[in-house]
C-alpha cells in the first residue's frame, strides 16, 4: 500500500523556521513534491526534486527562503521553511510522481494527507 505522511507542521511567528517531513512507503518514488493550498485558493506548486537529487525548482514565492532534500535510504523528502511570512500560511502536501521530474500536480498520482502551516505576523 503506498503511502505519504507529512509531519512537521504547525503554529510559527513570521520571520521563523519549520522543517516538513515526508515518508514515504509502499514503493520506491521517483520525483517528489510539495504543494500547498491556502483557504479559498488552489492548490499551487511549491517546489519539486528528482530521484538523485540534482533536480530541484521552486516556486518564485519561496525561493531563497525554502529548500528541500531527500533521504532515499528513508524514503523521505524533507522541506525547509526559513523566513515564514504570513503568506505561506496554508495546508502543505508531499506528493509523489513517477516522471522524472514535474511541477506539475496533475501529474503526481501519490499525495498525503497534508499538514497546517500557520504563520502569525
Amino acid at each position: 500500500q503506498v503511502q505519504l505522511v507529512e509531519s512537521g507542521g504547525g503554529l510559527v511567528q513570521a520571520g521563523g523556521s519549520l522543517r516538513l517531513s515526508c515518508a514515504a512507503s509502499g514503493r520506491t518514488f521517483n520525483t517528489m513534491g510539495w504543494f500547498r493550498q491556502a483557504p479559498r485558493k488552489e492548490r499551487e506548486f511549491v517546489v519539486a526534486i528528482n530521484w538523485s537529487g540534482s533536480i530541484a525548482t521552486y516556486a518564485n514565492s519561496v525561493k531563497g527562503r525554502f529548500t528541500i532534500s531527500r533521504d532515499n535510504a528513508k524514503n523521505t523528502v524533507y522541506l525547509q521553511m526559513n523566513s515564514l511570512k504570513s503568506e505561506d500560511t496554508a495546508v502543505y502536501y508531499c506528493a509523489a510522481t513517477p516522471r522524472p521530474y514535474s511541477s506539475d500536480s496533475l501529474e503526481y498520482r501519490d499525495w498525503g494527507q497534508g499538514t497546517q502551516v500557520t504563520v502569525s505576523s
